[in-house]
């Protein structure tokens, strides 16, 4: 066994005074589980580590700092009930549901509208007919393909559906093989039996478990408007489920790539677009030190209302003196102009023994090893001043916020 197990099972063992609400109103211990362990254990020696040590038997406590992006989806189908459940128990105080819409206009919760294919085993099923781009197997030289879409099917069709962890077998050559494809550092293993989810569901399961809430309005891949569905009526379709369920706007952050639908919130319900969260992410051509490719004008969006500003892990850090990962200047500027920062994906990386790929763009050259997770998370905390976090394993950044007392 290694230090980071023993260490792990030691702190399962301890007594907890922190609950997530379970199916039927009963109360489930907070578990780190064993991964902050392993991850402190990959660290070099530096004080950040001594520190995260010396915080081993401290009690899970739920914190808005840590975000389930779509649940805890390193290990469980993203947006199901059972991986929501699993990001609670781990000490997210927030969770996600990226919702989309189908044929009827009903919400639902997909990370995007056309992923049918990759989350669920619709090629394998009758609605496979709906798919705007049906299954077709791999040849030499060409990779398999599909597209399938909830706006091509009802929600009564989408409930027949059977969630997967988010992945294609690009070799596959029939529709059984295609619905594999799980990365090796995922599993499979808490696939079976998984439960999809509306966002009015949602909304009902993440106030059960105690979280707050922090919905995506997805981009529609179908072309707007979908018969007299206009954009606005689907931003205000969100809104209107969360005054349905009585849910105070303060515990809503609600997000959207799209300005406008931003926009839209802070102007139709501005007690939910003070939170509201305009999400960006690092494009070809952008530099986190060179204001002259930055998209965004932080003082105009201040001017417009906008409090929050969700950019990707990568625009904000850069590599700084003696190769150490700092604060880049876009998230200093973007302090500067006064909006609050939230940071986007820990823990969708994989292993980073190779840099880490696109989250880590910035900073690919220094990345080496798993227990940098901790080192960007903390550059987040400290230098940046992000008030939250999302990742696909919220354990992680629950261990460390609290241990900083976040």
């Amino acid at each position: 066994m290694t230090r980071a197990f023993l260490l792990g099972s030691a702190l399962l063992a301890l007594p907890v005074s922190s609950f997530a609400q379970s199916e039927g109103g009963d109360a489930q211990a907070l578990s780190y589980g064993p991964r902050p362990f392993y991850l402190i254990d990959k660290m070099a020696d530096s004080e950040l580590k001594s520190e995260l040590m010396s915080c081993r038997g401290q009690e899970p406590q739920t914190t808005k700092f840590s975000i389930g992006h779509r649940g805890a989806p390193l290990m469980f189908p993203e947006h199901t009930v059972e991986s929501n459940r699993a990001a609670a128990v781990q000490g997210a105080g927030i969770l996600e549901c990226d919702v989309t819409f189908t044929s009827d206009e009903q919400l639902v919760c997909r990370h995007a509208q056309n992923d049918l294919h990759t989350t669920t085993n619709i090629v394998t099923t009758d609605l496979a007919e709906t798919c705007t781009t049906p299954f077709t197997p791999a040849t030499e030289g060409e990779d398999a393909t599909a597209e399938c879409r909830t706006s091509e099917i009802t929600l009564e069709e989408f409930r027949t559906l059977e969630p997967k962890m988010d992945a294609a077998d690009a070799s596959a050559t029939t529709a059984e093989e295609y619905v594999g494809g799980t990365a090796d550092w995922r599993t499979d293993l808490y696939a079976n039996g998984a439960t999809l989810m509306t966002h009015a569901e949602s909304i009902a399961l993440f106030d059960e478990l105690g979280a707050d809430f922090t919905p995506e309005l997805k981009s529609p891949s179908v072309e707007m408007p979908m018969g007299e569905f206009t954009q606005e009526a689907y931003a205000q379709k969100m809104i209107d489920e969360y005054q349905d369920a009585g849910i105070d706007p303060s515990r809503v952050w609600p997000q959207s790539f799209n300005l406008e639908d931003v926009l839209y919130w802070i102007e139709n319900e501005p007690e939910f677009g003070e939170q509201a969260v305009f999400l960006v992410e690092w494009t070809e051509g952008f530099d986190e030190q060179d204001p002259e490719t930055w998209q965004e004008d932080f003082a105009s969006l201040a001017e417009q209302g906008v409090n929050y500003l969700a950019p990707s892990l990568n625009m904000l850090m850069t590599v700084g003196e003696d190769d150490a990962i700092t604060a880049s200047d876009y998230a200093m500027a973007a302090k500067e102009a006064g909006l609050e920062l939230i940071t986007w994906t820990l823990e969708r990386s994989g292993p980073l023994h190779e840099g880490g790929g696109w989250y880590y763009e910035s900073v690919n050259d220094v990345i080496d090893t798993d227990g940098d997770y901790f080192e960007v998370l903390d550059v987040m905390a400290q230098e940046v001043g992000v008030v939250g976090v999302f990742s696909d394993w919220p354990a992680t950044v629950t261990y460390y916020a609290n241990c900083k007392g976040l």
